[in-house]
């Protein structure tokens, strides 16, 4: 019997819909020979996954012509408590490494299965006995927490919050009083274009002593990160134009 391949984890810049930036400078070489080796591909968008792939040809020539690499899509994310995707349909993406070839995860920005869907086909190739191996690249999540000055030790990812003004404010209040008492370091995301509008709730909801840092367009030119009290941003509030935004809090 065949042995399995592996499911790689491969990372991808953090650059979507921004001017992109020189792969060397945010991903390892060796990330990159692993990327353009592989002839098979599972991703959230088959076009945005091209275009990478062709950003890696400048660098690592491709072991296929791109014509030949296959990449497929994962499932789109149930709505409305629609069920999501059988397993069946998991299955059918690890064919190839089911039948002994490595396959390549990809997201559309930063490492795969964080704050992304594959974490799904992750899931199921543990459950089919196909080996995973992540590999190293950027997560604006993390070195959005290395670059706040919050609590690196206790931290925890919450993702999107509620629009609705009553619930988000509730869950601020509630992610507040639990960051105060576990010293625990809150990061939430938001879609770059309700970046101005959820900070006005963080700055509205939360107390004037939170510490309050926002990181944004990290690896990019100009990109930042600032660490204040809730005090300090009201009376200086940031800009934001469209890129990519972190959000972390500590009580």
């Amino acid at each position: 019997m065949t042995p399995p391949g592996r499911l790689l984890l491969v990372p991808n810049t953090l650059d979507l819909a921004s001017e992109p930036v020189d792969l060397a400078d945010v991903l390892p070489h060796g990330v990159l020979r692993e990327a353009a080796r592989l002839r098979c591909w599972v991703a959230e968008n088959a076009k945005t996954t091209r275009a990478f792939l062709k950003r890696v040809d400048a660098v690592v020539p491709l072991a296929h012509p791109l014509q030949q690499v296959l990449i497929r899509e994962l499932p789109r994310p149930a709505k409305g408590g629609a069920a999501p995707a059988p397993a069946a349909a998991w299955h059918e993406l690890l064919a190839p490494a089911l039948a002994g070839e490595d396959l390549g995860l990809i997201s559309e920005a930063g490492l795969p299965a964080v704050a992304d869907p594959g974490a799904a086909l992750v899931a199921a190739a543990h459950a089919a006995g196909v080996p995973v191996q992540s590999l190293p690249g950027p997560s604006s999540l993390l070195l959005a927490l290395a670059a706040s000055g919050l609590n690196g030790q206790s931290f925890a990812f919450v993702g999107y919050l509620p629009q609705d003004a009553a619930a988000l404010a509730a869950r601020l209040r509630e992610l507040e009083a639990r960051s105060r008492r576990e010293q625990q370091t809150q990061i939430a995301i938001e879609t770059p274009y309700r970046n101005a509008a959820l900070l006005q709730a963080l700055l509205a909801h939360l107390a004037p002593t939170t510490r309050l840092a926002v990181a944004s367009a990290l690896t990019l030119p100009g990109g930042w990160c600032r660490s204040r009290t809730v005090h300090e941003w009201r009376r200086e509030p940031p800009v934001f134009d469209r890129r990519p935004a972190v959000f972390l809090f500590l009580g």
